[in-house]
């Protein structure tokens, strides 16, 4: 028996949230294709027969300019210093950034395995050269090309993980995929569709709280959509409501696939100016450090 932990770190977009997904064999974060869309550590659980690889999603690591981006990045602190190694994704069409290389230096005490992510659309001339160039940082252990679409060599990476932790402990139970509980992986169901349907900078505003959930043998659940600003609002809501139906019917099959039962979905929108930097607010809707 053997565990360890394992920090997913990188920019935004780079599919950090997607190659948990494609690791697990099942979602456990939302993703989306706007950047920050993680907002807190999300814990992912892979126990395959004596190894149990405990993995901590982060947001995309970026400059914050609120309170909330504070709170982001202390995220990704937190679980960089509490882990065995770094799982730190690169992007394969971009090659190997300047930000990718601060971070790399940020981090150059830490076991680094890098997954070198998108490599089902990046060329091999992109490819090759970005491992060339990973080679000569030392604290980087592997580095591994994958794919979390295709899921290619995502086997190849699980091993290479298992081959670098060494807890002789299991910290969850065999059968835990995440630390979240449901009422919160329903609200950040919600909150993607929320940031898929939504354009420009609304997505960024935007927070969901689950305000009642009901569980028997159909599942009714109120959340409320929270946004900054009133015209924010009309957007969310949409003409006649279309927008707010919308995204409440693409939660809800998302829900009742996560629940395997029928499920009733009501959506509120409510105004709070500028909660982003508004620190109590923050609180009330789960950010905490």
């Amino acid at each position: 028996m053997k565990s360890g932990f394992i920090a997913i770190i990188g920019r935004p977009n780079v599919g950090k949230s997607s190659l948990l997904n494609a690791i697990l064999g099942t979602k456990v974060t939302i993703v989306s294709p706007k950047p920050q869309t993680t907002r807190r550590k999300i814990t992912g659980v892979l126990t395959q027969d004596d190894t149990q690889l405990v993995f901590t999603d982060t947001p995309g690591i970026f400059k914050p300019r609120n309170s909330l981006g504070d709170y982001m990045m202390h995220e990704v602190e937190a679980a960089a210093q509490e882990t065995d190694i770094i799982m730190l994704v690169l992007d394969a069409k971009d090659g190997l950034t300047q930000n990718d290389k601060d971070i790399l230096e940020q981090y150059k005490q830490a076991k680094v395995i890098v997954a070198l992510n998108k490599t089902d659309i990046a060329k091999p001339e992109q490819v090759l050269p970005t491992i060339e160039r990973l080679k000569a940082f030392s604290n980087i252990a592997e580095i591994v090309p994958v794919s979390a679409i295709t899921k290619d060599n995502i086997d190849v990476l699980i091993n290479l993980l298992k081959n670098n932790v060494s807890d002789d402990i299991f910290y969850y139970p065999q059968d835990q995929i995440t630390d979240l509980d449901l009422t919160e992986r329903i609200s950040e169901v919600i909150r993607e569709k929320a940031m898929y349907c939504l354009q420009q900078e609304i997505p960024h505003g935007v927070a969901v709280e689950i305000e009642r959930y009901s569980d028997d043998r159909i599942a009714e659940i109120d959340a409320l959509i929270v946004c900054e600003k009133d015209n924010h609002k009309g957007m969310i809501i949409g003409a006649k409501g279309a927008m707010l139906k919308k995204i409440g019917s693409m939660a809800r099959t998302d829900i009742e696939n996560m629940l395997n039962k029928k499920v009733f979905l009501t959506l509120y929108v409510k105004v709070i100016n500028d909660w982003r930097e508004r620190k109590n607010i923050l609180y009330d809707l789960g950010y905490k450090n």
